[in-house]
């Protein structure tokens, strides 16, 4: 078939043409989306998940419908090792770009600027390196006002300003944050500490984040109420319903039918997951010579998608590792053949390399901070990315 016509989008954090399975998630938010600007309390939420489940683009799909509700909305991706000031300051910047032309009180957004400038000018000059970006200056900095240095201070009194200028509207404001596991403990307290106040002001604004499946753990670890301060949705792998949907919506907008053995071996093959759903499919449409989309086109096309998987998806976080980081990693395979590579005790994994699990630390804390295995539990282990045990199992052999 025409691979012009190809409807499949295996991109990282590319939207898929049909976004199965996560309706409940959707029509969540519009109800949180309609309780904050009514000045109801609602909580923030916190997407966690593997990698290639989709928490991106659901993020992203989240977003989406905030702005189509007239909302202000701003995205970070956080990093490890820099501080969330400035990129925050962007992200509310942004918002404000959204709301202020629509705001018929100009002296009331230019208040709201000196503030935003006041917080992004407290950025440490080693948390600039690299951002280009520059706080507004067609106005001058405000003084008193999150201006402090400490950042929960701060943003206590940028959030409360922006939700305000916000409510002018009747609207809200949406700050969205991808690999939120990523900030660091004292900015992810302060955080925390920012959205506790928010919410106890019924403000209309909210953080949503998304990051790995620890990621619930590390907020508990920050603050002790963040337990109750977020809605937390687990993303997981499709079932086979929306694994189907996914695969024929696509495929019928474009004419193109699938047999019922080829569903089956598509799923047997993705597992259900996102990314690979994609990726499989978009190699047996190239493959495919002609409509009904056979179990013989998935067996052609099938070494392709997992070649490629092998390369960009597993292949280019493999290559990341340290050997000391690969060899613990190897053992975890070895470990996870019985559990379908979920979890593994780290006294396992030393007592399979024969080392003290003390020796061990340091090549699981790199693994941990590169994203490529979570601690969910004390004394555990997992990899963040589906199938990355099996991927390891293939290679030693």
């Amino acid at each position: 078939m025409d691979p012009i016509r190809n409807p499949y989008a295996p991109g990282a954090g590319q939207r898929p043409p049909e976004l199965a399975g996560r309706d409940t998630e959707v029509r969540q938010f519009e109800v949180v989306l309609e309780r904050v600007a009514a000045g109801r309390p609602e909580r923030s939420l916190v997407l966690s998940g593997l990698r290639g489940v989709g928490k991106t683009v659901l993020l992203n799909t989240l977003r989406s419908q905030a702005i189509k509700r007239a909302w202000g909305t701003g995205k970070i991706e956080a990093r490890p090792d820099q501080s969330v000031r400035l990129p925050i300051a962007q992200a509310l910047h942004t918002a404000m770009r959204e709301l202020g032309h629509r705001h018929r009180d100009d002296e009331r957004v230019d208040q709201f600027s000196a503030v935003l400038k006041a917080f992004a000018l407290r950025t440490a000059a080693n948390d600039r390196k690299g951002i280009r970006w520059h706080p507004p200056v067609d106005v001058a900095a405000a003084k008193g006002r999150a201006d402090s240095g400490d950042l929960e201070m701060d943003l206590i009194e940028l959030f409360t300003d922006a939700a305000d200028l916000a409510g002018d509207l009747s609207v809200g404001v949406g700050l969205f944050i991808d690999e939120m596991q990523d900030i660091s403990a004292d900015d992810l307290s302060a955080l925390c500490a920012a959205c506790h106040e928010i919410s106890q002001q019924s403000a209309p604004l909210v953080v949503v984040g998304a990051g790995l499946p620890h990621l619930p753990a590390v907020l508990s670890a920050s603050k002790s109420y963040s337990e109750r301060l977020f809605r937390y949705i687990r993303v997981d792998r499709l079932a086979r319903d929306a694994c189907d949907r996914a695969l024929m919506i696509p495929a019928e907008s474009e004419g193109v039918q699938y047999d019922e053995e080829a569903l089956d071996e598509l799923y047997a093959q993705t597992d259900g997951y996102p990314y690979f759903v994609q990726a499989f499919a978009h190699s047996t449409w190239d493959h495919a010579p002609t409509s009904p989309i056979t179990i013989k086109d998935v067996a052609v096309a099938a070494p392709e998608a997992s070649a490629e998987l092998t390369v960009g998806f597993f292949g280019s976080r493999y290559e990341r590792a340290t050997p000391a980081e690969r060899e613990y990693m190897r053992a975890m395979a070895e470990l996870g053949i019985g559990v379908d590579d979920g979890a593994v005790p780290t006294a396992e994994v030393a007592s399979t390399l024969n080392r003290k699990p003390q020796s061990l630390s340091p090549a699981r804390d790199g693994l941990i901070k590169k994203g490529l295995v979570f601690s969910a539990e004390r004394g555990t282990v997992a990899f963040t990315v589906p199938h990355f045990g099996k991927f390891l199992r293939t290679r030693t052999a």
